[in-house]
């Protein structure tokens, strides 16, 4: 598939992008590059390849998912530069 200078034209006016006309013939270049590399992949033959889901075939550890109940706001507000009954205080900023 070959694209052509009013195809890179009707694009950039979708995509709003406003370009010159040696721009226009840089985007034309590139893309018909782009397109000719997919078209090289379309060729390559894959019917004995089995679908992929994902690059890593080892399976990760997985630990038992327990519940934990930690009070750590004591420890979190010590980060505050200025706490209020136990909450951030922070400067009004909704009059």
């Amino acid at each position: 598939m070959k694209l052509d200078i009013n195809t890179i034209n009707k694009i950039a006016k979708l995509a709003r992008i406003k370009l010159s006309d040696e721009e226009a013939k840089d985007l034309l270049k590139d893309m018909n590059s782009i397109l000719d590399w997919v078209e090289q992949l379309n060729e390559v033959n894959t019917d004995s390849i089995e679908p992929l889901a994902n690059i890593s075939s080892s399976i990760l550890p997985q630990r038992k998912d327990e519940p934990k109940d930690v009070n750590s706001s004591d420890e979190i507000l010590q980060n505050s530069p200025d706490k209020l009954e136990g909450y951030f205080a922070v400067p009004k900023v909704v009059e």
